[in-house]
């Protein structure tokens, strides 16, 4: 083993190939300063002062890196384990016959309240299975681009073309056995399936339900916008004729809208509710196509 190198602090002495040793007497140095000229002693000055900088510089690039320190998290919820929700989550994954996809935004990855890990923390591993990216082909993940040519899939993305499911599902002759679920803001949800080819091969279908979200602590668009999670259950206890299912998959998130509200979090109202009732306070867009969104808000008309 090769002998480590020895780091140096500030103020350690710096070696110079050339010049008087740090032995000399103060008259030699005296002496000596009085031989040369004052602009040649600024000089020596700031380079000594380089040296040293340069000398401080190496010793830290020399100190190890210390990576910062996470808090412990639950291998099934993914939650620090001082905040564990497990508790509210089923004691075993529930018995589904549907494959969930979950076409998630990198962004969305990184969010400390997100759903997802809640969701697949409820259901089994081979049953859900979510894929990390803004970009999908056949090249890339032929696995997901199988699943898109298949005529039992769904995408659940609402629009003009959009079926009820609950309609679609009663008329359809291939009962469905996979759903897809795109999981980011609205925006991002939009970039990723406008911009995918494959997410357009499924049947594209939507929920129709007047229920409001129960995640109270993001805002979102409006009142009948639900979270991925909210999502994924009432899809599924449609797909599986069964209430229990979205029973299940909501109560982990409504206990955790409730510890972060009973720790200073506040409930957000929707888009839809702030400007209709006048308490949006952030100042209008200038953008026209923007703006036009919100003035639809306002007058409840669906975009």
């Amino acid at each position: 083993m090769e002998p480590q190198k020895e780091a140096r602090t500030p103020g350690d002495p710096v070696a110079r190939s050339s010049g008087p040793s740090r032995s000399q007497t103060p008259k030699d140095e005296e002496r000596r300063e009085g031989d040369t000229a004052p602009a040649e002693a600024s000089l020596d000055a700031e380079a000594d002062g380089a040296l040293a900088d340069s000398a401080f510089e190496d010793a830290l690039w020399e100190l190890p890196v210390e990576p910062a320190e996470r808090r412990p998290e639950c291998s099934r919820c993914s939650r620090p384990q001082k905040v564990c929700l497990c508790p509210f989550l089923p004691l075993h994954p529930l018995h589904i016959s549907t494959h969930l996809y979950i076409i998630q935004h990198p962004a969305e990855e990184s969010k400390v309240l997100r759903t997802v890990p809640l969701l697949a923390a409820c259901l089994p591993q081979d049953k859900c299975k979510v894929k990390i990216g803004r970009r999908f082909s056949e090249e890339r993940d032929p696995e997901l681009s199988a699943v898109c040519r298949k005529s039992d899939t769904l995408i659940l993305y609402p629009g003009a073309e959009a079926a009820n499911l609950e309609e679609f599902i009663l008329e359809s002759p291939i009962y469905p056995s996979t759903i897809i679920i795109i999981d980011g803001t609205w925006s991002q949800a939009k970039d990723i399936f406008y911009k995918n080819s494959l997410f357009r091969l499924p049947k594209q279908v939507q929920l129709k339900t007047s229920i409001s979200s129960q995640y109270v602590i993001r805002t979102q668009p409006t009142n009948r916008c639900l979270s991925t999670l909210e999502c994924a259950a009432a899809a599924l206890s449609i797909l599986e004729k069964n209430n229990y299912i979205q029973e299940t998959l909501l109560r982990p998130l409504q206990a955790l809208c409730s510890f972060q509200l009973q720790h200073g979090a506040q409930i957000r109202l929707s888009k839809e509710h702030l400007l209709k009732n006048g308490l949006y306070l952030k100042p209008m867009p200038k953008n026209k196509r923007k703006l036009r969104k919100m003035e639809l808000l306002m007058n409840s008309v669906k975009i």
